[in-house]
């Protein structure tokens, strides 16, 4: 964690009457104490696209229905078919959701697999966020899997000087392994997904976010900046710098990076493109989740300031039974996701950084195809989807098929290492050659033998 502290109120301080040895704490990262959020600069200074490669990975927690988002049914019997009915897109054949209407006048600019077929039952992030299933932690190296931006970390390194390459808008939605955006495994913590906490992130900023320290005591930024970096000669002079880990260290850089203070104040965003994302609920609602609906915007933000990696969850999805019920639900929480997508793809495309930036969303399984007693859909690993956008890709197609109820995938079916391999393809990775070492020396490739890029989107 880094642990900003107040004034001294004992031993002694600088002279902007900060103790260098209760200003500064560094020790392992994470959400909950100070909000990287306000610590990264996302305030891209061109209107432009930048040339670096990046991914944008979305994952809504839960297990969304494929039968209800982009695998509509209409002829299979009521129980089966649900409330929902498909709607034309502006590509001739491809139908989704009616409940996404801006989406579907964008079809021509992302592709859809309705065929995933290797999902696990459980409730988990880990194969969104690394492509294996959790059997395979039993063979993995001693470390464990990586999260796969952190092989993007290793292999391509910083963008830019005082941006992480692999970057976390993940945040706890009820249960604690659907707010993890993996680690870094045997690759190291150096290269573990650097979270952000986001609870408004187009509100004026208020100074840094701490846990247990009053704001007003650091809402001077000027003496905050002159006290790091005064930490940071004194850290230089004694050797202390040195001895801090990768991890520790690269934080430290970027709270002493160069004009990063004015950087944060994300409210500079033109209100004309902030107004398109929509707005954010952060209050935790019964089912768990806030919408934060703006970090699309802060995702595409953090891109174009020199991530190559951008995790981010939206609300949850799971709704089958007490009042979470699959249809009233999807009605409330469909047009939010439509909103905020369909932002960013425009903003994207806008920007020129639609053929650099990809994007994909998917969830961690589908949906039953029986509609229950709770007029909802149970978990269902056999078939999923997967919403692929951007990155140079060819789109404005559906990829594999299920049968006539959506039980399980009948043509092209799809594994989650393929989608990760596409991923990797559009960083200029190639999987076929690329390695990291594991502890041991023993290198290891991104994505099993045999597992390649999906040649629909890339050939």
């Amino acid at each position: 964690m880094i642990d900003l502290f107040g004034r001294s109120d004992h031993g002694r301080g600088h002279c902007d009457g900060y103790s260098r040895r209760d200003f500064l704490k560094v020790g392992g990262m994470a959400a909950g104490g100070l909000s990287l959020g306000q610590l990264l600069e996302v305030e891209a200074a061109q209107k432009t696209g930048r040339s670096h490669k990046a991914v944008i990975n979305i994952y809504l927690p839960g297990g969304p229905s494929h039968l209800d988002f982009f695998d509509l049914k209409p002829e299979a019997p009521k129980e089966i078919r649900g409330e929902f009915r498909p709607i034309k897109t502006n590509v001739p054949g491809i139908e989704i959701c009616e409940q996404f209407p801006r989406l579907a006048k964008l079809a021509d600019q992302y592709s859809i697999i309705r065929s995933i077929a290797d999902s696990d039952g459980a409730h988990d992030c880990y194969q969104c966020m690394t492509g294996r299933r959790q059997s395979e932690k039993r063979n993995a190296p001693h470390g464990g899997w990586p999260s796969w931006g952190s092989w993007v970390s290793k292999l391509q390194g910083n963008q830019r000087a005082g941006v992480p390459a692999n970057l976390s808008l993940m945040y706890p939605t009820g249960n604690r392994t659907w707010g993890e955006a993996g680690t870094g495994g045997f690759i190291g913590p150096a290269h573990t997904p650097m979270p952000l906490v986001q609870k408004d992130p187009l509100a004026k900023p208020q100074g840094l976010e701490l846990e247990g320290i009053s704001l007003d005591r650091l809402n001077d930024r000027n003496r905050l900046r002159s006290a790091i970096d005064q930490f940071r000669r004194d850290a230089d002079n004694t050797g202390q710098v040195g001895s801090l880990d990768t991890y520790n260290a690269q934080a430290l850089g970027i709270l002493t990076n160069a004009g990063l203070m004015d950087a944060l104040d994300v409210s500079k965003e033109d209100p004309r493109i902030a107004e398109r994302y929509g707005v954010n609920i952060p209050k935790y609602q019964r089912d768990g989740a806030p919408k934060m609906i703006r970090n699309f915007l802060i995702a595409r933000r953090l891109v174009e300031a020199g991530a190559r990696v951008v995790t981010l969850n939206y609300s949850r999805w799971d709704w089958h039974g007490g009042d979470g019920l699959n249809f009233p639900r999807s009605r409330q929480e469909m047009p939010l996701l439509d909103q905020g997508l369909s932002a960013l793809l425009i903003d994207l495309k806008e920007r020129g950084l639609d053929k650099d930036v990809a994007i994909v969303m998917w969830g961690e399984f589908g949906r039953t195809p029986k509609i229950n007693k709770n007029n909802s859909r149970d978990h269902w690993p056999r078939a999923n989807f997967a919403f692929l956008a951007g990155g140079g890709m060819n789109h404005g197609q559906i990829i594999g098929s299920t049968d006539k109820h959506g039980n399980e995938p009948v043509d092209r079916p799809v594994k989650f290492q393929e989608v990760f391999a596409t991923l990797y393809n559009c960083l200029g990775i190639n999987t076929a050659t690329a390695t990291v070492k594991d502890t041991q020396g023993r290198p290891h490739y991104l994505v099993d033998s045999g597992i390649k890029p999906i040649h629909e989107l890339v050939g």
